[in-house]
């Protein structure tokens, strides 16, 4: 039985791996490291953005140079570093702290209309990812069925991006740093994690009895956008 098992393992999907395509628990550490630092070092400076940007960057480098270490892509530490660097340019520039978070904002409210469209136009991200993953390219459109159920899986993700932008922009527009701060840690790993065990429920049940799974997409003509 055991040797059954260990032999089985290998071929069942592994949330996990995905968690990290979408930004895991990695992503979140670059994600939430670097704005709590700018925040700590703006009170701790009396309000000063200088600090805050130092603090921000120095932690940031930090970050990126320990994913290096644990041998993360260096694409998307770079990516990760990139955004800190733009955010620390932004603020220092228009010397509103609050500024530090725009490019979130910005980011998330694109994500929501790029997710968006793509369920619109048939190429739903969330099967755009998995697909990906499995190494199927896009042969999971041939299967109507799936690629049904990845539709409706990537109205969840369209949702916390949408989710971010409420709660961001009138926070942004109030000038409450401490507020994006705490949002944005808060929305950031939970929500991605919530959003995954959500989309994944979405999408089992939107497959019919008997389909064969994410693995294994039937063929058939491929879907197009006005089919």
């Amino acid at each position: 039985m055991t040797g059954t098992q260990q032999r089985d393992t290998p071929d069942v999907p592994r949330p996990e791996s995905l968690a990290d395509l979408l930004g895991g628990r990695r992503g979140a550490v670059d994600a939430t490291l670097p704005p709590v630092a700018f925040t700590a070092g703006w009170l701790l400076a009396d309000r000063s953005v200088t600090a805050g940007v130092v603090a921000a960057l120095a932690v940031g480098a930090a970050v990126a140079g320990w994913r290096l270490r644990r041998g993360d892509r260096p694409r998307s530490v770079l990516i990760g570093l990139l955004a800190v660097c733009v955010a620390a340019i932004v603020v220092a520039r228009t010397g509103r702290a609050e500024d530090f978070f725009l490019l979130q904002l910005l980011a998330n409210a694109a994500s929501a209309l790029v997710w968006a469209v793509s369920i619109v136009v048939r190429w739903p991200l969330l099967g755009v990812v998995v697909g990906a993953a499995l190494g199927q390219r896009g042969r999971w459109r041939r299967d109507r069925a799936l690629l049904r159920a990845y539709a409706r899986g990537s109205w969840v993700w369209t949702a916390t991006y949408v989710l971010r932008v409420l709660v961001f922009l009138p926070l942004y527009l109030g000038g409450q740093v401490v507020a994006l701060t705490a949002a944005r840690v808060g929305l950031t790993w939970p929500l991605v994690a919530a959003a995954l065990a959500v989309s994944w429920a979405v999408v089992r049940r939107s497959l019919p009895a008997g389909h064969p799974g994410l693995r294994h997409p039937s063929e058939g003509p491929i879907a197009t956008p006005g089919g």
